[in-house]
C-alpha cells in the first residue's frame, strides 16, 4: 500500500501493487468504516475505487495517517475473502431481453440461457460508486460458484459504444457488472433491463448502491 497526500485533510491509499487490487481496496474501505462508526478513527468517509480508497477527515479537522496505517495494520489490508456479514443485500429483477444478450454467449462460447443462469448465480459486490449518480460497479463476490464468474472471464467492452443506453439497462464489461441509472452513453453489452429505480432525489439517501453491498440479480423474465 503506498500513501499519496490528497491535501491535508485527506489520504489516497493505492493498492495497485496488491495481488488483488480491487479485493484489497474493498476491505480496507469496510476496515475503515467499521473502525469510524466504532469511534476507533475519526474520518468522515472512506471511499474506494478500483485500486485506490480515498480516506477524508472530518471538516475542519487534518487526516491522521498514522492512525489509518495502525487500523489497517491491525485487520490485514490484503483479505480476498467474501463481503462482510453486516453489508447491505439487494435483489434486483431484471428481465433478460438485452439486445446483446446473444453476442455475449457467442463470445463466452455457451447459450443465451446459460449467461443468464451465470448472471443471477453470481453474487456481485459494489466495488465502487461512479461515472454517474447512483451508478455502481460490481464485481463477483467470491463466495459465487467458480463455473458462473467464468462466463464473463475475458469479456471487454462494445467495440462501439451506444449513444443513449436506456434507463434501467443491466450490462456487463471488463470483469464489471452495472444497472443504468438514467440514460446515458455507454459501451457496456446490454443483458436485460429492472424496472427498479437507481437513482431517485426524493429519497435518502438517493442512491440505492453503495459501496460494499451486495447484490443478487433475479430473472423476472
Amino acid at each position: 500500500m503506498r500513501e499519496l497526500p490528497a491535501g491535508d485533510d485527506a489520504v489516497l491509499l493505492d493498492f495497485s501493487a496488491e495481488p488483488d487490487p480491487a479485493a484489497a481496496a474493498a476491505h480496507s474501505a469496510r476496515v475503515l468504516r467499521a473502525a469510524s462508526d466504532a469511534g476507533i478513527l475519526d474520518v468522515s468517509d472512506a471511499i474506494p475505487a478500483a485500486a485506490t480508497v480515498l480516506v477524508s477527515a472530518r471538516r475542519g479537522h487534518h487526516i491522521d495517517a498514522l492512525a489509518v496505517r495502525r487500523v489497517l495494520r491491525s485487520a490485514g489490508t490484503s483479505a480476498t475473502g467474501p463481503a462482510g456479514a453486516g453489508d447491505p443485500e439487494i435483489v434486483v429483477p431484471v428481465t433478460y431481453d438485452g439486445a446483446d444478450l446473444g453476442e455475449v454467449a457467442a463470445l463466452a462460447g455457451v447459450t443465451p440461457e446459460t449467461v443468464i443462469s451465470a448472471h443471477c448465480a453470481t453474487v456481485w459486490r459494489v466495488q465502487f460508486m461512479g461515472f454517474a449518480p447512483g451508478f455502481g460497479y460490481l464485481v463477483p463476490d467470491v463466495s459465487s460458484p467458480a463455473d458462473a464468474r467464468a462466463v464473463f472471464d475475458g469479456l471487454t467492452r462494445r467495440a462501439q459504444s451506444r449513444p443513449a443506453v436506456p434507463t434501467g439497462s443491466v450490462a456487463v464489461a471488463a470483469g464489471y457488472s452495472a444497472v443504468y441509472p438514467r440514460t446515458s452513453p455507454g459501451g457496456w453489452f446490454l443483458l436485460g433491463h429492472t424496472d427498479i429505480p437507481l437513482w431517485d432525489v426524493s429519497a435518502e439517501p438517493p442512491a440505492l448502491l453503495t459501496a460494499g453491498a451486495t447484490v443478487r440479480f433475479s430473472c423476472a423474465g
